[in-house]
C-alpha cells in the first residue's frame, strides 16, 4: 500500500511563490511507487486547497483558478488517522494522509506556525519541531543560541523597529559600534528578502526604513570582506547527521540576491512578484555555483564540523542548508545561518555526492517517520483527571461566584 504524503505549500509570506517552485520539484521527484502525492496549497489570505490540478505550476499565474475549481479543505486528526475534509457544505472527507511534507519558506509557514498546527493535530511531518523551526526562522534567536555555542560568527547586533522609531539615533549609535560595511537584516525574512550592505550612516538609514517593511526585529552584522561563500546541506536529526557536498555560491552582488537565486534569465512572471512561470526556474538550482566549492582540506573539513555542530544546537532534522562566509585572506571561517526547509530542498548539494533528488526525499520522510515514533513515545499528558472532586472541594461553588466577573 503507498503512503499518502501531503505536501503543503505556499502560505502567507514574502516567499510564496519561491515555496511554489520548490514544492513543484519536489512533487516531480516523489516516487509514485511508493507514494500518492497529495498537494496542499495555502494561498496568501492563508486557505487550504487541494486537488490534481495543484500539481501543475501553470495553475499559478491565476490564483482565482485555484479557488473556483480547488477543494477548499481543513487538516484535521480523527481516532488514529488524519484526513482532509472539505469546509463548504457538505464536509465530506476528501481523503486521509499518512504524513505531511511542508515545502514552506519564510515567516508564517517555515518558522514554527505551521510546525506547531501539525503537532497540535497530532500528524507525523517532515522537518524540524516547532523548536528548531523558530529558532532556525528567526536570525537573531539563531545567533544567540550559536554563540552560546562557540561556534565561529561576525559581530552582531539587533533592535525592534519601536527602539529605532522612538530614538533612530541611540540605535544608529549602538548599529556604528560595529565596522563599516555592514549587512542589514529582517530577522525572520529569507531569500535575501529586504536585506543591504552599508557603507555609511546614509545607506544604513534607507536600509533600516527597508527592512522594517517586512519584520519588526532588525539584524545589523559587520560585512566579511574578500568574501567567499559557501554552503552545506545537513541531513538527519539530533541523533545522527550526515553532510552533502560543499558550494561556492557565485554572485555579482556583496551577496546572494533574490534574483540571483530564483530569476535568473527568465521571462513570464507571476503579476507582482518576481518570480519566472512556464518552467523558466528552476529555483536555488538554478543559481550560479561552483561544485563542489574550491576548498583546501582543513578548511572543507572545518565547515562540515560546525555545520553539524550548528544543526544539532539548534535540534534541527530534515534537511537543512547552512550558510557560510569565509575571508579569503585570513582563511576565517565565519557561519552566517541555516535554512531549516531550503529553496529546491538543497537536493543539487546531494546530488553532486551520487544522491539523487528522489532518494533525498525518501529520506527526509523516513526522518520524519522515525521523530513521530519517538514523539509519541514519550509522555505528553496525564490518564488521571485532577479535577475530578473539584465540587467536593467547593470547586463548583468558587465558579458561581466567578459567573459576574467572567460575563
Amino acid at each position: 500500500m503507498k503512503i499518502k504524503v501531503g505536501v503543503i505549500f505556499g502560505g502567507e509570506s514574502v516567499e510564496h511563490e519561491v515555496s511554489v517552485i520548490s514544492a513543484m520539484q519536489a512533487m516531480n521527484k516523489l516516487d509514485r511507487d511508493k507514494y500518492d502525492v497529495i498537494p496542499i496549497y495555502i494561498t496568501k489570505d492563508r486557505e487550504s486547497y487541494t486537488g490534481e490540478m495543484l500539481k501543475d505550476i501553470e495553475v499559478y499565474q491565476d490564483l482565482s483558478l485555484i479557488k473556483k475549481y480547488g477543494k477548499n479543505v481543513v487538516l484535521y486528526g480523527t481516532g488514529d488517522s488524519f484526513v482532509l475534509q472539505k469546509k463548504s457544505f457538505p464536509r465530506s472527507i476528501v481523503t486521509d494522509i499518512d504524513i505531511i511534507f511542508p515545502v514552506v519558506h519564510g515567516t508564517n509557514v517555515e518558522d514554527g506556525g505551521l510546525q506547531g498546527y501539525l503537532q497540535t493535530v497530532g500528524v507525523p511531518f517532515v522537518g524540524s519541531d516547532v523548536y528548531a523551526s523558530v529558532v532556525g526562522q528567526d536570525k537573531v534567536f539563531m545567533k544567540d543560541v550559536w554563540k552560546q555555542a562557540k561556534l565561529p560568527m561576525t559581530d552582531y547586533v539587533w533592535f525592534y523597529d519601536v527602539d529605532y522609531k522612538q530614538d533612530n539615533e541611540e540605535v544608529l549609535k549602538k548599529v556604528e559600534k560595529l565596522s563599516y560595511p555592514v549587512i542589514v537584516k529582517p530577522a525572520t525574512t529569507g531569500s535575501s528578502v529586504g536585506i543591504a550592505v552599508c557603507g555609511n550612516r546614509e545607506e544604513l538609514v534607507d536600509a533600516i526604513d527597508d527592512a522594517i517593511q517586512y519584520d519588526k526585529k532588525i539584524l545589523i552584522e559587520e560585512v566579511v570582506e574578500n568574501l567567499k561563500e559557501v554552503n552545506v546541506a545537513v541531513m538527519g536529526n539530533y541523533e545522527r547527521q550526515k553532510v552533502s557536498e560543499i558550494e561556492e555560491v557565485l554572485s555579482a552582488n556583496r551577496f546572494l540576491t533574490y534574483a540571483d537565486k530564483y530569476i535568473g534569465d527568465g521571462k513570464g512572471k507571476l503579476k507582482g512578484a518576481k518570480v519566472p512561470m512556464k518552467g523558466s526556474s528552476k529555483g536555488m538550482a538554478s543559481a550560479n555555483r561552483k561544485l563542489p566549492a574550491d576548498l583546501p582540506d582543513k578548511m572543507r573539513k572545518e565547515v562540515e564540523e560546525v555545520a553539524v555542530e550548528a544543526f544539532k544546537a539548534l535540534g534541527s532534522s530534515g534537511n537543512a542548508r547552512i550558510d557560510f562566509l569565509i575571508n579569503e585572506e585570513t582563511n576565517k571561517v565565519y557561519i552566517n545561518e541555516i535554512n531549516s526547509i531550503p529553496g529546491s530542498l538543497a537536493f543539487y548539494l546531494w546530488e553532486a555526492k551520487g544522491v539523487d533528488f528522489s532518494s533525498v526525499l525518501d529520506e527526509m520522510i523516513n526522518i520524519g517517520v522515525k521523530n513521530y515514533k519517538k514523539r509519541v513515545s514519550k509522555t505528553h499528558s496525564f490518564e488521571t483527571n485532577i479535577l475530578q472532586g473539584f465540587a467536593a472541594h467547593g470547586g463548583v461553588k468558587g465558579l458561581k461566584g466567578m459567573k459576574g466577573k467572567l460575563q
